[in-house]
């Protein structure tokens, strides 16, 4: 194992026990995975998060013959299928977030899509956050339904399941998962005041120009510091000592 991959299978336990601490997730319910080259890294199943180890973690080949096959000492998520074929299918998605967040997951219950009721859903890439129908967890059939509400979006509903999050990489998907279950939070309660006000298509598109310098951002490249060369070192003049006391 790389250290690069190290690296990123502690990201991921540290992740899912964050998730866990703020309250987006409770128990092992939720599941994150994340690509690694030719493979994707995904929590195992039924695995407490405190006590989960960088070796746990499972891994599956992204394309090829075997889907669904998997090495580690763990099986993978029972979730798995809607992880690898997002992976498959979305070749710009580098994280996947899984949670049972409570508003999210109150909303799916209801089979009620979040449309547009704050500026911060242009981040999912549209005028709403879809809600996908039901099929039972870990089936073919699930990860279908999630595909299809993912369409053109970076996030979704699971009819009376939970919610699913992705992004370029891991941050960005649990940055977006924090974003989906706020605006899941806020929609709920602006309904309990009554009919809330929907933002239109050209204000949305307004703010997702906005976005590209707003938000989870790369972090910037060091500009590299300039060196003298040894010639041009030579013919700088150099410092006199003073003699004055």
């Amino acid at each position: 194992m790389t250290r690069e991959e190290r690296q990123l299978r502690e990201a991921i336990i540290a992740k899912c026990r964050w998730m866990n601490a703020s309250g987006l997730n409770q128990g092992t319910s939720g599941n994150i995975s994340a690509r690694y080259k030719d493979r994707m890294l995904i929590t195992p199943s039924a695995t407490p998060y405190d006590a989960m180890k960088p070796d746990m973690i499972a891994a599956m080949p992204i394309n090829g013959k075997e889907y669904g096959s998997w090495e580690g000492p763990l099986q993978p998520s029972t979730e798995w299928r809607f992880h690898l074929d997002i992976m498959r299918g979305r070749p710009d998605v580098g994280g996947v977030v899984h949670t049972h967040s409570t508003y999210a997951t109150v909303l799916a219950i209801a089979r009620k899509p979040i449309p547009a009721c704050h500026y911060m859903m242009a981040a999912f890439g549209g005028n709403d956050i879809r809600c996908a129908g039901y099929a039972r967890y870990g089936t073919k059939e699930l990860s279908e339904l999630a595909l299809a509400a993912l369409e053109g979006r970076n996030g979704c509903l699971l009819a009376n399941h939970g919610m699913i999050a992705v992004g370029a990489n891991l941050d960005k998907a649990m940055w977006l998962a924090v974003e989906l279950e706020t605006i899941a939070r806020q929609y709920y309660l602006s309904l309990a005041l009554g009919a809330p006000h929907i933002l239109g298509e050209e204000e949305i598109a307004e703010t997702a120009r906005g976005f590209s310098t707003y938000g989870l951002q790369p972090p910037k490249a060091k500009p590299a510091k300039a060196r003298l060369t040894t010639a041009a070192a030579r013919k700088r003049p150099e410092k006199k000592l003073s003699t004055k006391r």
